[in-house]
């Protein structure tokens, strides 16, 4: 499958929804959260791991199975549950409004797939096979954790701070 790859920035303004709410909804949540996105999640049985996320206030929760209308105002969706029509229901929706949708393990109802991430500060290594592979991403994501130690965020926040000095404005 031919991909584009793109880093999305200013997620903490847009409205995110993770439907589902078990163990593979909480790693795309992980994901989410760490680039600071506004998620909600709808699910009427959280794991664990999102239960934790809501006590601690990081997401808002509706503890329900997803209705047509839910992905109102959405930015980015992505359908984790286990129930196939439910995922379709959801594809079909942010279809319409225009949404990015991820259905997990669906390419054909999904606009973008995710690839295995490396982060380190503002460093962020992405791994994808197009979704040929995705247990070779997470392998190549696990070497590259090993070789890329956090002293690289590090070094991005110093080249930030001296950017300015070095580039003059446009």
């Amino acid at each position: 499958m031919k991909t584009y790859p793109i880093n999305l920035i200013g997620l903490e303004t847009r409205r995110c929804v993770v439907v589902g709410g078990g163990a593979v909804a909480a790693r795309k949540l992980a994901g989410l959260l760490a680039a600071g996105a506004r998620v909600t999640v709808i699910s009427p049985e959280l794991s664990t791991e999102v239960e934790s996320r809501a006590a601690e206030r990081q997401i808002t929760v509706l503890r329900r199975a997803y209705e047509p209308g839910d992905l109102s105002g959405a930015f980015l969706v992505i359908a984790a549950t286990d129930d196939p029509p439910a995922n379709a229901a959801v594809w079909e929706e942010a279809r319409q409004l225009g949404c990015l949708i991820n259905a997990v393990d669906d390419p054909a109802h999904s606009n973008f797939i995710l690839p295995a991430v490396v982060r380190r500060g503002e460093v962020n290594l992405a791994i994808s096979t197009g979704g040929a592979s995705p247990t070779l991403a997470r392998r190549l994501r696990e070497q590259l954790e090993t070789q890329v130690g956090p002293e690289y965020g590090g070094l991005a926040g110093l080249m930030a701070e001296l950017r300015p000095e070095i580039m003059p404005p446009p």
